[in-house]
């Protein structure tokens, strides 16, 4: 499938800042389920700085913007051909081990109940667990936007009973790594869902280190694994570590955030 991107990001100050440096993870990841047409990332009086590609594969992008400030626009345009691998990824070059993803952030810390969850799960097999593992979170934690936030942990978003993709995702992760299977965070962009409904928004999923495949992708906030709807643009071990975009401000003025998030299916 062919996908058009049109991805941009406003931020707005109260007051004017002294400058804005950020680091972003809004290139297409090279493997062999998706290959880049073309991609343009602009920042709006930026500067482009230092680039590299981490350890996890994915490429990091410097930017800084001088101020006085009030209003920055990050947009991203792109077209990319995506191939359906059942949720592998497939030839996509790292530099550290498996066994890195075994470690928790404050996001994914489990509890009492997440334990349960995980033990709740059984399968031939790591690949039948990992996706039974993906089936108990969605069962878990029903899919409703609006009702957790941006630093909501896997246990609270189980505990509520309600989450997004961030959640799911979380829960997954800490799932996996109950198991002892490694698991990370991936971000990047859905075209429509399974139903076909559009995805006006950017996406989250997890991928789960399974023995003799490698990395395999899972998105239980959909029930399914990544096929040629999804572009991959970044990994970590939660949210955070893969945000498309981090940065700080310098000065004391409130940040408020636009995003609008457009993709299309070149055929249409």
């Amino acid at each position: 499938m062919r996908l058009l991107v049109d991805h941009v990001t406003r931020y707005h100050y109260d007051q004017p800042v002294r400058g804005v440096v950020q680091s972003h993870r809004l290139t297409p990841s090279r493997f062999a389920g998706q290959k880049v047409q073309s991609w343009e990332v602009t920042v709006s009086g930026g500067q482009r700085g230092g680039g590299f590609r981490d350890g996890a594969g994915d490429w990091v992008q410097a930017w800084s913007v001088t101020g006085p400030v009030s209003e920055i626009t990050v947009r991203v345009r792109g077209c990319v051909d995506t191939m359906d691998l059942s949720g592998l990824l497939r030839r996509h070059r790292e530099a550290i081990p498996p066994t890195a993803w075994l470690h928790p952030t404050a996001p994914t810390r489990t509890d009492a109940a997440l334990v349960d969850l995980a033990h709740s799960a059984s399968g031939n097999g790591p690949l039948a667990l990992a996706h039974a593992l993906s089936d108990a979170v969605a069962d878990a934690i029903a899919y409703r936007p609006g009702t957790t936030h941006a630093h909501t942990t896997a246990a609270e978003a189980l505990a509520q009973g309600e989450g997004v993709c961030q959640d799911h995702t979380h829960a997954l992760i800490a799932c996996a790594r109950v198991r002892d299977m490694p698991a990370r965070y991936v971000s990047g962009y859905l075209y429509a869902t399974d139903d076909g409904t559009p995805h006006e928004a950017s996406h989250a999923w997890a991928e789960v280190w399974v023995a003799d495949l490698g990395w395999v992708g899972f998105d239980p906030a959909n029930r399914c694994c990544p096929d040629d709807r999804y572009i991959r643009l970044g990994s970590g071990a939660d949210a955070r570590q893969a945000a498309p975009i981090r940065g700080i401000a310098r000065g004391n003025g409130e940040e408020r955030l636009d995003v609008t998030v457009a993709i299309e299916a070149a055929q249409q």
